[in-house]
């Protein structure tokens, strides 16, 4: 690594890639789209598995990754973090920091360079069951993290968040207003696939994320095993192994039972996800509270020309809004999403024109450009 070398964007969050997730997504395509434009662009996380290196450059950016003590919940526990992106932001024209992050609040105070918070979504930990250490555990990060997003974005010269839908309903809402800017995240468009996950010419419905507890996955198993169809499938793709938080796969797999109809095929690699879209007729994103605040997944499927199956969730509802391909049911209504299915797949949508409304509100040089203005707004030039 270069230590005299000057970054022009600094990103700092707790998972990078090559951790899964909706929010370590934006801000790797935030960092190689604005790499590959040109500009020196630093992440900073946490070593979130032991054998990554401490430093890489990965697709022009240069990364930076912080040994964790240990996990607890969704978050990592560790000092290193804050001193390496307090360096980091000392060498930086602006610094980007990726809500919810522990140490949010404390770099955003120390910041010698302009912070622009992005806040994705308020945090969700179990409180309610299970055992009391774990409770309390539980509650305590999650006072704690919701102190340090305040902080942040109060400290921030712009709060960015994937709409003000969602943002209305944070429980950051007041922190957020004074600042807030509303910029979906950035959505790659996928290449074309080829069906190779179709086990019969009858209704396929995927799902693609991590397996816990906040997807609402059982709630869809049940509303498609409801469905009188022998022919239709069900591909639930997703990592339940390595999962912050932990994974709800066994609850899941109860719901399926024996049905044949109902496929988990575990994590699905990068290269196979063109395959996996072009097998689907409706996508399906059952999520049952406000920790999903937009769902990129969705966004992927319509560009692919696949209708989506949402919860009438604050902001993530809103892409089938805008776009009108899909539909959208309040959460965990079985009844509601069976129905739903069964009018995707009797009244099929336009997956023509649901592709080309996708692909002009949500796509990946518009959101950059939106960033930039806002960076640039930050910085004062």
């Amino acid at each position: 690594m270069d230590d005299r070398r000057h970054h022009d964007l600094c990103i700092v969050l707790t998972y990078y890639s090559p951790y899964v997730s909706g929010l370590t997504n934006v801000a790797r395509d935030l960092a190689e789209g604005f790499a590959a434009r040109g500009k020196r662009v630093c992440v900073v996380a946490s070593k979130h598995d032991p054998d990554l290196p401490t430093y890489e450059t990965v697709n022009g950016v240069q990364v930076v990754r912080a040994p964790v003590l240990a996990k607890v919940g969704k978050g990592t526990i560790g000092l290193n973090l804050t001193r390496l992106a307090l360096r980091e932001m000392a060498r930086s024209t602006v610094v980007n920091l990726h809500l919810p992050l522990v140490e949010g609040g404390l770099l955003a105070r120390l910041s010698p360079a302009p912070v622009v918070s992005t806040y994705h979504c308020d945090v969700s930990l179990p409180t309610g069951d299970g055992p009391l250490a774990l409770r309390l555990v539980n509650a305590a990060q999650h006072r704690a993290i919701d102190f340090s997003s305040r902080v942040a974005l109060r400290r921030s010269a712009a709060a960015v968040v994937s709409s003000e839908d969602y943002a209305r309903h944070s429980r950051m809402w007041p922190s957020i207003r004074g600042g807030m800017v509303a910029i979906p995240p950035p959505c790659p468009p996928r290449g074309a696939g080829r069906p190779t996950y179709r086990r019969t010419d009858g209704l396929h419905v995927g799902f693609l994320g991590r397996i816990v507890e906040e997807k609402g996955v059982e709630h869809l198993v049940d509303a498609f095993l409801a469905l009188d169809d022998p022919d239709a499938r069900l591909l639930i793709g997703g990592d339940y192994v390595d999962v912050a938080g932990g994974s709800v796969v066994q609850r899941v797999r109860r719901h399926i039972g024996d049905d044949p109809r109902v496929e988990m095929l575990g994590f699905i690699p990068e290269d196979d996800l063109d395959d996996f879209y072009a097998s689907l007729d409706v996508f399906a994103l059952p999520s049952v509270n406000a920790f999903e605040a937009f769902g990129i997944v969705q966004v992927v499927a319509m560009m692919a020309g696949v209708p989506a199956l949402v919860s009438d969730l604050p902001g993530v509802r809103t892409v089938v809004e805008n776009t009108g391909f899909g539909a959208v049911v309040t959460p965990r209504d079985v009844p509601g999403l069976t129905a739903a299915l069964a009018r995707l797949r009797d009244e099929p949508e336009d997956p023509a024109a649901g592709a080309a409304a996708a692909s002009s509100l949500y796509s990946v040089d518009a959101v950059l450009d939106a960033y930039d203005a806002v960076f640039t707004k930050a910085t004062g030039r």
